[in-house]
């Protein structure tokens, strides 16, 4: 038996505490979010209800603190009370961020990347012909993630079933969800459609029809272990193998985000996060918004591996 000793840090090497970052100009800041979400928010009647309440609160000095930490709270809390979109956000950063939009999102993805194996954290066989994939802590932009992805999933082609762990993944690219689903499935299949309010148009997302390397495919036993902490992308991973049957879920409802965001930078530390589509699932019509995706075998997120386990090997 091996005995894992860990050493807690000691006082005097806790990490220092974050300077809090000023906001001087509350006004310019909250003006500019309330525009930007007039301009692109999915949807437009919430968009304008949800302006005029920003700009009602900063008349009445709902606002006026002295850190950009505190004013994304209390605007991202009043830009979710009214349908609780938890893709719609002025989320603090505490790094100074890129100008540009979706910049702000990338860099911090980025670095997530770098740290993670490129979002591919644990591959590991388990008994009984079993392998665990774990995605996290986002499924990152296919440009920079199909190549650690390629190498996991083609490692598992070969395990008689195959465990995919998803309660640690917090959202990223739909491309790369489809990228995924291709490798779980044997046909070309349409996974999703996104309706985007730019151009009023509906894009349809679907597997691809050639991978590199061979395929886990589409029969052999597949499980999504979920929890409250998967969210976004991550949800529409787990959601579209649901509907189309290919898998069973373990765990927790997930947090319940279907709408693809845009980020804006409106201070040097502020994002403003802005849902410009929606999920509709090809299956079902509708998404996961507001619900979460539900578990078909439901249990504490911390136990979904063993009772996955127990299920597989019963």
């Amino acid at each position: 038996m091996t005995t894992t000793t860990t050493t807690q840090p000691s006082d005097s090497a806790a990490a220092p505490t974050p300077t809090p970052v000023p906001v001087t100009d509350v006004p310019a800041v909250v003006d500019e979010a309330a525009r930007l979400l007039t301009e692109h928010y999915v949807f437009p009647e919430v968009a304008e209800q949800l302006a005029a309440l920003l700009r009602r609160r900063l008349s009445e000095g709902a606002y006026d603190v002295p850190t950009a930490e505190e004013l994304g709270a209390l605007v991202t809390a009043d830009l979710q009370s009214l349908n609780g979109d938890l893709h719609l956000r002025l989320a603090y950063h505490p790094e100074k961020v890129p100008q540009g939009r979706g910049e702000a999102a990338l860099a911090k993805m980025r670095r997530e990347f770098e740290a993670s194996l490129g979002g591919v954290p644990r591959v590991q066989l388990l008994p009984g012909g079993t392998a665990l994939l774990e995605l996290a802590p986002a499924l990152f932009p296919l440009e920079w993630s199909a190549e650690p992805l390629s190498a996991a999933l083609t490692l598992v082609a070969r395990a008689d079933a195959l465990i995919l762990d998803l309660r640690g993944n917090r959202g990223g690219d739909p491309d790369t969800v489809a990228f995924v689903c291709s490798h779980l499935l044997d046909e070309r299949t349409h996974l999703n459609t996104m309706y985007a309010r730019e151009g009023d148009r509906y894009d349809q997302s679907w597997t691809q029809p050639h991978i590199p390397g061979p395929r886990f495919g589409g029969s052999k036993p597949l499980h999504v272990l979920t929890g409250p902490d998967t969210f976004s992308a991550a949800e529409e991973l787990a959601y579209d193998l649901q509907q189309l049957g290919r898998a069973t879920l373990v765990g927790e409802p997930t947090r319940g985000g279907a709408h693809p965001r845009e980020g804006w930078t409106v201070h040097p530390n502020l994002e403003a996060t802005i849902p410009v589509g929606r999920a509709i699932n090809p299956v079902s019509g509708t998404n996961w918004e507001g619900t979460g995706v539900l578990p078909d075998v439901p249990c504490e997120a911390g136990e979904a591996l063993d009772r996955s386990l127990a299920l597989l090997h019963d």
